[in-house]
């Protein structure tokens, strides 16, 4: 009976000793679609994620990305033919057709050829972008042309979609979930600034984020328009002070922000929105929105979306910064 005790304790022993490894913070940080990603999480069993993480990467840019001439989506911008669609593109398609429902064109998956045309697509075109030629690109798009079948989809000839205002937001969220599927309760999903986090860091403290201020180079002196903690969160900010380009001979600045009603850059006072939302793909697409819309029809969308919190910076009629912070934003704030 002793020597028995004496196993079972010593087996106890044992068990109690490898169950208590200490919880271990992992990093995982590269470039993929065409920016930065920075992935931190915390796991008790020492794994890291990152061939993982990388495959992930992967599988959206062959469903997703125009620069990828064997991706679904260059398939399908082929025009007139139905295509195969896998279910990330199906729900990040899905989602798009809503929103641009919702925010009546606003939000336009299918803008991708007036993105072209001002210089901010694939192949930089750019030159002649007078009315004529604007008419004849916009007529080119209208995402109520999209057809979906099942597991299939089809635009006209001459269409073509760009997930750009949404994929980086999906990619976050689905990278997000599959660390949730194997029993990561804390992390920190970033890329090209689009966040999501969950839980604590690894000091036992809410993730902590800052936001660039929306100026055309960085100061590391001074570099963040805010800090705040994100609990349980999705941000996205988008902006008009990086992607530009300015006319010679006029010297206007055109943003990358099309509006899908004119078929030209948005011109309004509003230079950024940082958006909080459940999920990181909402944040990304009414960010957007939020740039085509300007300030007062930002102010608008959060009033009237209860789980929307919004950070706007514009200039005022004398050209001075202002910002307009939402209640339930001021709450996120630390600095």
């Amino acid at each position: 009976m002793k020597h028995r005790f004496f196993l079972a304790t010593a087996l106890l022993l044992i068990i109690s000793c490898t169950g208590d490894k200490e919880p271990v913070m992992v990093e995982n940080s590269g470039r993929a679609q065409g920016s930065t990603y920075q992935i931190k999480y915390i796991t008790d069993k020492g794994r890291n994620y990152s061939e993982e993480i990388e495959r992930i990467f992967r599988e959206i840019d062959l469903s997703m990305s125009t620069y990828i001439p064997e991706s679904e989506i260059s398939a399908l911008n082929k025009g007139g033919v139905w295509v195969e669609i896998d279910p990330m593109f199906q729900k990040v398609l899905q989602r798009s057709i809503e929103i641009a429902e919702e925010t009546n064109g606003d939000f336009d998956p299918t803008v991708g050829p007036l993105v072209a045309l001002w210089g901010f697509g694939f192949e930089k075109v750019r030159g002649d972008v007078g009315p004529d030629r604007i008419a004849k690109v916009k007529a080119k798009t209208g995402f109520r042309k999209i057809e979906q079948k099942d597991s299939k989809a089809r635009i006209p000839e001459g269409f073509s979609i760009d997930f750009n205002a949404i994929a980086q937001g999906f990619t976050v969220d689905h990278i997000a979930e599959y660390l949730e599927s194997q029993g990561i309760q804390s992390y920190m999903v970033e890329v090209g600034g689009e966040v999501r986090t969950k839980g604590k860091n690894a000091k036992g403290k809410i993730w902590t984020i800052g936001v660039d201020k929306p100026q055309s180079t960085i100061d590391r002196e001074e570099r963040f328009q805010f800090i705040l903690e994100l609990n349980n969160a999705a941000l996205a900010t988008s902006g008009n002070y990086r992607k530009f380009w300015v006319d010679e001979e006029t010297g206007l600045k055109y943003s990358h922000t099309i509006d899908p009603h004119t078929g030209v850059p948005a011109r309004n006072r509003l230079l950024s929105a940082s958006l909080v939302a459940p999920e990181t793909m909402d944040a990304d697409a009414y960010a957007t929105v939020c740039m085509v819309r300007g300030l007062e029809g930002c102010k608008e969308l959060l009033g009237s979306k209860p789980d929307l919190e919004g950070y706007l910076v514009f200039t005022d009629e004398d050209g001075e910064w202002q910002t307009f912070i939402s209640e339930g934003f001021q709450s996120y704030i630390v600095d």
